[in-house]
């Protein structure tokens, strides 16, 4: 079950889960569908670049991040069994020009109209509580919203498991060293024409983004 082509000869490097948060009402599997995209390697950016000018309106979306060890196929997947495929997790920021933009799996790859950071170390997920794992957000040196882990499925390895069992639905399969954006832990905060970014998380660190 290897990774479709990309029609623009983009290179597959993972997926992202995406769906509406509110600070009351995080998606969950058995409510809200979450939607699912693909990652391509033209949309990521290391970490300190600054906010992209050429955005109109940007927003930015925290995530945690997972890279995979191995492979994850599905049915069936769990929660446990999901986790235990993941090498390294990682803090996370999406930059998108609008909120719900991203294309369904079965809709062929995302637009690349926006772009995402990743945490260059990551950290094993033994002994991390990812769903208590909080984030805040910060834009010119203002916290503006915050959330933790929960508000991807419950708990990001829920996200995951999801993921490849959606994905199993298309003879498809996530694959080994792929990047998984387990789902927004904000709602999409608005950026301001020269105002900084900064995502600071419990103990993945920071993520700074200067102005562009």
């Amino acid at each position: 079950m290897a990774a479709p082509e990309v029609a623009t000869g983009e290179r597959l490097i993972g997926v992202r889960i995406g769906g509406a948060v509110t600070r009351s009402a995080p998606w969950r599997i058995t409510g809200q569908e979450p939607e699912l995209g693909w990652l391509t390697g033209s949309r990521w950016r290391p970490a300190g670049q600054p906010v992209p000018g050429q955005l109109a309106g940007p927003q930015a979306v925290p995530h945690l991040a997972f890279v995979l060890g191995g492979p994850l196929p599905g049915p069936g997947v769990s929660a446990a069994g999901a986790l235990a495929a993941v090498a390294s997790v990682h803090a996370a920021v999406e930059l998108a020009a609008t909120a719900g933009e991203r294309a369904a799996i079965d809709g062929g790859p995302a637009p690349d109209d926006g772009w995402f950071v990743t945490s260059p170390a990551g950290r094993a997920p033994a002994g991390l509580d990812l769903a208590l794992e909080a984030c805040l957000v910060e834009v010119d040196g203002q916290v503006v919203d915050s959330g933790t882990g929960a508000a991807a499925a419950g708990h990001p390895a829920e996200a995951l498991a999801w993921a490849a069992n959606a994905l199993d639905a298309q003879g498809l399969a996530l694959e080994p060293g792929w990047l998984v954006l387990t789902g927004p832990l904000t709602a999409p905060v608005p950026l301001s024409p020269g105002a900084p970014l900064a995502v600071h998380f419990t103990t993945l660190g920071s993520l700074f983004l200067p102005p562009g």
